[in-house]
């Protein structure tokens, strides 16, 4: 396993420091460690100098700052034209980043969800009629903004047109230019207690630890209803962040690439680095 991390802005030939102790176990562990660099990637600009350091390889992980699928998808094809292959290939990076992608494969555990394409109002009101009315989680195709929970997260009727499109217009101008793919209207369900990161590998749970918003709290989640879908969506590396609900249920709140999920300190990072290694 070749394992790529983003170089330090100010010193390029080493890792930056958030990744500085993923990369200092992964060389421990006898793996070769190469930087790249993340700014470029995802401003789309040189991609083969980006990933100018990694050796050919054919096993290669990311762990590192979030790319939206097109610079994941730019920095494959330059690894590739390096002999360099990575283990999550971009559409299946895709899949696991954006909601879309795992939504109906994980339906049975997670809030009910529905989507548009692009962020008009009128597609916003046909994807809100179809949750008829309730409460809703409103974020993207990636991300949400939920400490900006009442502005531009919570919508607490979707009936109320007009308030649930505030809700709406506030997300998609803190999102900005980083506002991917469409709304996404996820159902209200309320949750009794902090949400767990778990981390898998090839289909199976490998590593359970707090959420990085809650780095002090953790659980031990009930994966019995959660792991054969998980597993059946033949991805490589995700990490499901779980929550119990009010009636003890164990529901799925988001499904990531385990590339691009942040890892809390209570998650060591020679732990994590093992479960990659053993593939």
């Amino acid at each position: 396993m070749i394992l790529i991390v983003p170089s330090d802005p100010m010193r390029p030939r080493r890792p930056d420091e958030h990744f500085a102790a993923e990369a200092a176990a992964a060389r421990e562990a006898g793996a070769e460690v190469a930087v790249v660099d993340h700014d470029a990637l995802a401003a789309g600009a040189d991609a083969d100098r980006a990933v100018a350091r990694v050796s050919a390889g054919p096993d290669v992980v990311y762990r590192g700052w979030m790319l939206p699928a097109g610079g994941y998808a730019t920095m494959a094809d330059a690894l590739a034209r390096r002999g360099a292959t990575l283990r999550t290939g971009a559409a299946d990076y895709r899949r696991a980043h954006e909601l879309p992608g795992w939504y109906d494969a994980l339906r049975p555990v997670t809030p009910e969800s529905v989507w548009t394409h692009g962020d008009g109002r009128a597609a916003f009101d046909q994807a809100r009629e179809l949750l008829t009315d309730g409460p809703a989680m409103l974020r993207d195709y990636t991300k949400s903004v939920k400490h900006h929970w009442h502005e531009a997260a919570y919508v607490p009727e979707l009936a109320d047109a007009d308030a649930a499109w505030r809700v709406a217009s506030r997300l998609r101008e803190l999102r900005g230019e980083d506002f991917t793919g469409g709304f996404v209207l996820r159902r209200f369900e309320p949750l009794t207690a902090p949400e767990v990161r778990t981390w898998w590998i090839a289909g199976e749970a490998r590593l359970t630890g707090p959420h990085p918003d809650t780095p002090g709290d953790t659980g031990t989640p009930d994966l019995t209803a959660v792991a054969p879908l998980v597993a059946r969506l033949g991805l490589p590396f995700v990490t499901v962040d779980l929550a119990r609900r009010e009636d003890g249920v164990w529901r799925v709140v988001e499904l990531g690439d385990g590339q691009v999920s942040d890892r809390p300190g209570a998650v060591p990072a020679e732990a994590l680095i093992a479960a990659l290694l053993a593939g």
